[in-house]
């Protein structure tokens, strides 16, 4: 069944392959459906931030993979204002473009009503709302999980008994991250006191810098970095801090001992997989972002491999095998967090 030239239910069932039977049937049967699985898909991503913002930065890896194993041609924009997301958006649909990612959280409105100008276009974006029939589909950083496992560590390692956030703005995407960091720290160790700040942006590391120093302060000796800045922070002031989306113990090694890791890939090549068959349609893909879906998990210890006692990482890892078998559920809390 086709909309315009879009192609969305799948037309043929393995039932009706042994049916036709014989693939020069079959080619004859699907010839457009055969060329959109050997051709290379064409995929855009718009993001709002500048690269290097964790987030984006994260889809962006994705996609740069998608690249080398999927071979599809990716190209991106990068800082797009909310002003201009639209006219970003056409460029990319009207230059033969397959698939536009990113993230519309800045510029909700905007680009649901750009989507609807291109019904034979898929999109899949970043969104706090849902998914639009019949081609704006969402996904969203459903990474509590690994951040919850984290928490485990935080409330073991701190001797302030004093752990912190430095967070963006207290939004639902973000106060579930930092919700169920509290809350693993806070099931670790009872006698765990909490301190957030939101520094109102999803990209200043010198205002996120300053904030951390300001809780370290004020006693936190564990601080989970969901913002960029808060580990050069810790590392000047020699504490931990869990780092937030990538692995990055390379910016300090002997700072950061972990944290939660959102891997985008299995959604994009979810996407990808949909578009090349020609079954794309508006759904939620958040799921492909949680562990068991192999979408988050948390980053390898590196340098406390042999530094976390034994007993935290075989917590951490009955934790982490409950998860990962239904056991055990991380509570989704988005209410916006406040300091103890």
């Amino acid at each position: 069944m086709t909309k315009g030239n879009w192609r969305f239910a799948a037309p043929v069932t393995r039932r009706d392959v042994i049916r036709l039977g014989g693939m020069g049937l079959i080619a004859a049967t699907l010839p457009r459906m055969a060329l959109a699985q050997d051709k290379n898909v064409k995929v855009a991503a718009i993001f709002a931030t500048p690269i290097e913002e964790p987030w984006d930065h994260q889809i962006h890896v994705a996609l740069q993979k998608a690249e080398q194993e999927l071979g599809i041609e990716y190209k991106w924009s990068e800082k797009v204002q909310a002003a201009d997301f639209g006219r970003v958006m056409r460029e990319y649909a009207s230059g033969g473009y397959e698939l536009i990612m990113g993230d519309a959280f800045a510029a909700e409105r905007e680009s649901r009503r750009t989507a609807k100008e291109f019904p034979n276009v898929a999109f899949l974006f970043g969104s706090g709302a849902g998914p639009a029939e019949p081609n704006f589909g969402v996904f969203d950083n459903w990474i509590h999980e690994p951040a919850y496992l984290s928490g485990l560590i935080a409330g073991k390692m701190t001797k302030s008994n004093v752990v912190g956030a430095v967070a963006a703005m207290g939004i639902p995407e973000v106060n579930r991250l930092v919700n169920a960091f509290f809350a693993g720290a806070k099931t670790a160790n009872n006698a765990v006191k909490t301190k957030v700040t939101f520094i109102g942006s999803f990209f200043d590391p010198p205002k996120a810098k300053e904030a951390a120093i300001a809780q370290i302060d004020a006693g936190v000796d564990v601080i989970y970095a969901e913002r960029f800045g808060v580990i050069e922070a810790a590392a000047e002031r020699k504490v931990y801090a869990i780092s937030n989306m990538s692995d990055q113990s390379s910016l300090a090694p002997d700072t950061v001992i972990t944290g939660p890791v959102w891997d985008m890939y299995p959604t994009v090549q979810q996407a990808i997989k949909l578009v090349k068959a020609g079954v794309f349609t508006a759904q939620d893909y958040g799921d492909f972002s949680r562990m068991a879906k192999g979408g988050s998990d948390l980053a390898p210890y590196h340098e406390f491999e042999h530094k976390l006692p034994i007993e935290v990482k075989e917590m951490v890892q009955r934790k982490k095998d409950e998860i990962l078998s239904g056991e055990f559920r991380v509570d989704v809390d988005e209410a916006t967090p406040v300091s103890d």
